[in-house]
């Protein structure tokens, strides 16, 4: 019987590591795969085949996508909104996430129907862009922060969140003298260091990633962030793009696709690992309680 289990157990262990391998994989392949074509010459692209690895290393796909001077310029309009921006979400969000939290507040029920209910219903895109239109945030960069300042779903999790820290610590606060500002500065957002980054790194993602709302409120190409300035290039890829002289070669468009992917991509990958503590963590801990 001994025999048996150890045999069924040793089985199980092979197909679920097979199974993990192979999970694995899939998810590490296509970065792979989009970082050597990157890397790789125009010419070995063209001739197809799945690449692993540079067969012949060239940079000509990144000197194109380097060649126009708004590049960099695009990078700091992105910067600057992912960084102004999540602070403005965390902000915002954690000020309405705290009262929601307590159970003495009137109207509470109301407030949270409320919010489910933008979960499940939108005023659509007609409607939004005339909102941000008659708040005169067309062609500025506050029509891609402030309409999208708090996320129904973040805002939940982080309520239950904030629900779970003792009741007597905040009674202790106020007994001290502490009011509710104090409370929520002091003891609240110092206890939720987990969660608040978990939703910074969702916020700051979305930021950098988004760019049809720049396509809608951005009509001055200086003001674009970098995710549509490499979108035009990528449309514009069998055109030559920018101001600087850059060597008359072919360059396959696919070679332009990838080194996009791995330039837009690459400040995320960077930033995670610091917050990568937090987020298993943060979301846990907010999705236990209702």
């Amino acid at each position: 019987m001994t025999h048996d289990k150890t045999r069924s157990s040793r089985i199980f262990d092979a197909v679920n590591y097979t199974l993990l391998v192979i999970i694995a994989l899939t998810c590490i392949v296509p970065f792979v795969y989009v970082l050597a074509v990157s890397f790789t010459a125009p010419h070995i692209v063209a001739q197809g085949g799945f690449i692993l690895y540079p067969k012949e290393f060239s940079l000509a796909a990144y000197r194109y996508i380097f060649s126009t001077s708004t590049l960099v310029r695009s990078m700091g309009v992105s910067i600057y909104i992912t960084t102004l921006g999540t602070l403005i979400n965390l902000v915002l969000t954690s000020l309405l996430a705290y009262p929601l939290s307590r159970r003495t507040l009137r109207g509470r029920k109301a407030m949270m129907l409320g919010v489910l209910f933008t979960m499940l219903f939108s005023g659509g895109l007609i409607p939004t862009y005339y909102v941000v239109k008659s708040l005169h945030m067309i062609d500025t960069l506050w029509s891609l922060m402030i309409p999208t300042a708090i996320s129904a779903f973040n805002l939940i999790i982080l309520k239950n969140f904030f629900q779970q820290i003792p009741d007597g610590l905040e009674d202790s606060a106020k007994i001290d003298g502490c009011n509710d500002v104090g409370i929520l500065i002091k003891i609240v957002l110092p206890l939720s260091l987990p969660a608040i980054a978990t939703f910074g790194l969702f916020y700051a993602v979305d930021h950098w990633n988004r760019y049809f709302n720049a396509i809608m409120y951005i009509n001055d190409n200086n003001k674009w962030p970098v995710q549509v300035l490499l979108r035009e290039i990528v449309i514009n890829a069998s055109s030559r793009i920018g101001d600087t002289n850059i060597e008359e070669m072919y360059i396959q468009p696919l070679t332009i696709k990838m080194a996009v992917i791995v330039f837009a991509t690459l400040p995320i990958i960077v930033v995670f690992p610091f917050l990568q503590k937090h987020f298993a963590k943060g979301v846990m801990l907010g999705s236990v309680k209702g």
